[in-house]
């Protein structure tokens, strides 16, 4: 996947070349433009199943996950094919890559698009982030194969490199995305639901690993704005 990420604007885009036959997986709805070179094809993110099956597991992955229903594949009908994308939320996009032994795992809205090679699993996740983390619900994607997944943040995203010598707690609506060699449990930040600081909940990572995280989440922005939306009396 030959691509540039505009940096002369506050919020980007990414601006995508694809060779003739080239294919590329991006999330649902995310296509700005592109040069009338492009096929686009929506299908089932059933993760590669086919018939009844692919159809039960891509309601199975939308219901547990929150993943859209459907994802796009982007096929390149020349050798000068352009595509343009951007995710629905305001903030920066970052390449990462993954490879075997080198997994990532995805928090709900951090995918954008990846590489033709580049696969996912869905991983269920302990029963106490499934019911309180916020990461994805019962399930969390996890990649598999080689290549380059584009994700975005709200605001930034810097990692956080882990060595394994210390723990660190992470806000849960700040985590985009972390390594798969990392362990974590999700807990609330301190007291009865964290109404004391008014942190909420938190997850615990453990282990050696990158942690991906965005300056800024939406569950804040939307708190704000709270008090100028009109309500019912």
């Amino acid at each position: 996947m030959e691509y540039t990420i505009t940096q002369s604007t506050t919020f980007p885009i990414v601006q995508i070349h694809l060779g003739q036959g080239e294919t590329i997986q991006i999330e649902s709805g995310s296509m700005l433009y592109h040069n009338g070179m492009v096929k686009l094809e929506g299908r089932m993110n059933s993760n590669g199943k086919k018939g009844l099956g692919g159809l039960m597991s891509a309601v199975g992955r939308s219901m547990t996950s929150g993943e859209s229903f459907f994802i796009t594949t982007a096929t390149g009908q020349a050798t000068d094919s352009e595509l343009a994308i951007a995710p629905g939320n305001p903030g920066v996009i970052q390449s990462l890559p993954t490879a075997p032994g080198n997994e990532l795992r995805l928090n709900t809205g951090a995918f954008l698009a990846a590489d033709s090679d580049v696969h996912y699993n869905m991983v269920r996740q302990k029963l106490d982030g499934a019911l309180f983390g916020g990461t994805g619900g019962l399930f969390v994607m996890e990649t598999s194969g080689t290549g380059n997944v584009l994700v975005s943040g709200y605001g930034d995203i810097i990692p956080i490199e882990m060595d394994g010598s210390k723990e660190y707690i992470v806000d849960n609506s700040h985590v985009v995305a972390w390594s798969g060699s990392l362990d974590y449990n999700t807990e609330f930040a301190s007291g009865t639901f964290g109404f004391k600081t008014g942190e909420g909940i938190v997850n615990r990572f453990h282990g050696q690993g990158t942690v991906y995280i965005q300056t800024r989440n939406m569950e804040s922005l939307a708190n704000s704005l709270k008090p100028y939306l009109p309500s019912k009396s």
